[in-house]
């Protein structure tokens, strides 16, 4: 989607070429009105109990389930996700938001701290509106993991999406109005991204969170820094899928297609990077090469597709250049390697090592790259040798020793027997370049709150 001379964005299907629908940009006065809306609405928002906040809040789950097929279209129109995965994606936000509508009172409670007060104690109150720049891999689950909290701890949302997925942002901001949220308690802006720091730079704005890449988490984390806001990055991953000798093998192959090839590859938290163990290696690639080559290509729209468009041709340009590179610097290459437009085939390199794009760079897209380590100690040396700390995954049998190993990853998550993925239930987010903040369970909602100390002195 490209922003022309008449400030308009076009969304085009990556599958096809063709234009689905244009937006026009919001100008400066409309911008600014959208802003004292979201000020004006939080004045009133902020007073509503958290009982009527979660009543709409399940209303918001029961529109999401309810209208599955439509925004699951949208969404695979839009950014070439398949349509399988677009619909378990809706399904998903509904349950962030019915898991919110049932715990944030719970989460938002008063924290009692024992002093030689009276009473003391923590409160979380609103902060008010805050600046959500989300990206289009997943255009309803990024919004809805972040809009579930921060509604529910009382805060309106200012949306800026991806400029290909708008389509979605006016599917997220209509239901949200259809299920009883108040007029400007969720707004979009349709705007540049060169227009961000006008957003954050108002005192209207007092946060900002970001799901993107590692460039863009450095000039929205210095502007927040600039203009003093408060603010969360989620950023890109290189996550490592370590499988030690003694592993599974049929789940570990199973688990790390699904953990690479999710999404057409298009994800922070995809296994890039297979570090595999001693004697491992030849257990683990054959069965994987075959799973990765019987993956059904095609139209995004067809139920048995497995694997799509990336989002825009330029995408599968970098990644081509990534692979090149990395095959020029010794990396073989095992499967794969070709591009058609927006289409990128499904690529396994082996013999890769540091220095090479594929070891250290994210790879957004559907390119697996294989590693050999002699031992255990080297896998956990060769995970960690990443600017990025996203998550890890190591597979083995031996429970015990892999709970010792936890340590060993300074990442924010690590999975046993498991692809990292988001949960409800659980924070995610991560260290060194992939970010910092948390989102989702008790840590996701109070990264928006003010944690107020109360003190009471009772004289006499």
């Amino acid at each position: 989607m490209k922003e022309n001379k008449q400030n308009t964005f076009k969304s085009i299907n990556p599958y096809n070429g063709e234009e689905i629908a244009s937006y026009t940009e919001h100008t400066e006065k409309e911008v600014n009105s959208i802003l004292e809306k979201s000020l004006e609405a939080f004045e009133s928002w902020r007073k509503v109990p958290i009982r009527e906040r979660s009543q709409l809040m399940r209303k918001a789950a029961g529109l999401l389930r309810k209208n599955v097929d439509r925004y699951a279209r949208t969404m695979t129109l839009e950014m070439g996700k398949p349509i399988g995965e677009s619909k378990a994606e809706i399904n998903k936000c509904a349950w962030v938001c019915e898991f919110y509508a049932e715990n944030a009172a719970r989460f938002l409670a008063d924290e009692i701290i024992e002093t030689e007060a009276s009473e003391s104690f923590v409160s979380h109150d609103p902060i008010g509106p805050v600046l959500a720049i989300m990206p289009w891999n997943f255009p309803f689950w990024q919004v809805f993991r972040f809009t579930a909290p921060a509604l529910m701890a009382g805060n309106t949302v200012l949306l800026k999406h991806a400029s290909n997925v708008f389509g979605c942002a006016t599917h997220i901001e209509e239901l949200l109005r259809e299920a009883g949220f108040a007029e400007g308690i969720f707004q979009n802006l349709f705007i540049h991204h060169d227009r961000t720091e006008q957003i954050m730079a108002s005192d209207i704005v007092r946060a900002v969170t970001l799901t993107g890449s590692e460039r863009a988490g450095r000039v929205v984390g210095s502007l927040a820094g600039k203009h003093l806001k408060k603010s969360v990055l989620e950023l890109g991953g290189n996550n490592a899928f370590i499988v030690w000798e003694d592993a599974d093998m049929k789940e570990a192959v199973k688990t790390g297609v699904t953990a690479r090839m999710l999404n057409s590859g298009q994800s922070c938290i995809a296994a890039k990077r297979f570090i595999l163990v001693g004697k491992a290696y030849d257990k683990f690639v054959p069965d994987f090469l075959g799973q990765v080559k019987s993956l059904k290509k095609g139209d995004p729209m067809d139920e048995s597709t497995e694997l799509g468009p990336l989002a825009r041709k330029d995408l599968a340009d970098q990644l081509s250049e990534q692979v090149k590179k990395s095959l020029a610097r010794g990396a073989e290459l095992l499967t794969g390697g070709s591009q058609q437009e927006a289409f990128y085939e499904p690529t396994v390199l082996t013999n890769v090592q540091p220095g090479m794009p594929a070891f250290d760079e994210e790879t957004f897209g559907p390119v697996a790259a294989i590693i050999r380590a002699k031992d255990e100690e080297e896998a956990f040396e060769l995970a960690s040798q990443s600017r990025y700390g996203l998550g890890t995954t190591l597979f083995t049998e031996d429970i015990e020793r892999a709970r010792k190993s936890v340590s060993n990853i300074p990442d924010g998550a690590f999975f046993i027997n498991e692809l990292v993925k988001s949960d409800p239930r659980l924070p995610f987010g991560g260290t060194k370049n992939s970010g910092y903040g948390r989102e989702l369970s008790r840590e996701g909602i109070l990264e928006f709150v003010n944690k107020k100390t109360v003190y009471v002195n009772k004289n006499g």
